[in-house]
């Protein structure tokens, strides 16, 4: 089976698997008369949508575009960070052990601090997300950074190769898998950082139109935010995962993934 039509498989089997649950959702619905301020069904949900989608892009929009800028500054930090650690003990003993205690406290608990130093703008909500998304980068980068057959670092050694050309021509490329696990992660975890900054310091986003929702309990809106949400995480963790399909041809996983057609 060739690549594209394994790919065009597995994209008709998740959509027969969303197809199933949303008419699952709805006989459900209906079978045991829920209150749509309690669990509203897919179809009311479908046309809330269709009332207002003007509005309900522009609040993705605004979520998705501080999802990647957070994101972005993540993986530019996040990798320089992780190629710091690889080549300085120093980093490794300081930066490494910082975020590691960082990580372990909740964000949402950091959140007020940054709309007390920056602001109420674009910014706290960037900044969320990236110290949301950056751990898992830098982890998965120092990870694949060091796992470098050591006779390959022999051999280059003994050839009088640069640190820059190791860095380039050997650890980058063996690191890339690990990286691209660490970015499917981090997707994610940015989303999630803007939607923390929205509720926290929101003027706009789905995170603030689900605030607004639940305020006038709005059960409708807030599912449909929600389904935007995961509309919007599913499809950004797939962009990944294509950029590493077209990145990684030869790695075992992808081969494995077109074989699993057969």
């Amino acid at each position: 089976m060739s690549r594209t039509t394994a790919h065009l498989k597995e994209a008709g089997t998740i959509l027969l698997v969303i197809a199933g649950a949303m008419l699952t959702w709805e006989v459900l619905v209906h079978a045991f008369s829920l209150k749509p301020i309690i669990l509203p069904a897919p179809s009311r949900i479908w046309t809330e949508f269709l009332q207002t989608p003007a509005y309900f892009f522009k609040e993705s929009a605004q979520t998705l575009v501080t999802t990647m800028a957070g994101f972005v500054a993540a993986v530019v930090l996040g990798l320089a960070l992780a190629i710091g650690i690889v080549h300085s003990k120093f980093l490794e003993r300081t930066v490494y052990t910082l975020l590691v205690a960082l990580n372990s406290v909740p964000k949402v608990a950091l959140a007020p601090l940054f709309v007390i130093w920056m602001g109420t703008g674009i910014e706290p909500k960037i900044a969320i997300a990236v110290l949301l998304a950056i751990f898992s980068i830098v982890i998965d980068g120092v990870l694949g950074l060091r796992s470098v057959d050591p006779d390959m670092l022999h051999l280059a050694r003994i050839s009088r190769a640069s640190k820059l050309s190791v860095l380039l021509k050997i650890r980058l490329p063996n690191a890339l898998p690990s990286i691209f696990a660490g970015l499917k992660v981090a997707i994610s975890f940015a989303l999630v950082g803007a939607i923390v900054g929205e509720f926290v310091a929101g003027s706009g986003g789905l995170g603030f139109a689900i605030l607004m929702a639940q305020g006038q309990f709005d059960t409708l809106r807030v599912f449909v935010c929600l389904i935007l949400l995961g509309l919007l995480g599913t499809g950004l963790f797939y962009v990944i995962e294509v950029l590493e399909r077209l990145a990684l041809p030869w790695h075992v996983s992808q081969r494995g993934h077109v074989g699993a057609g057969h």
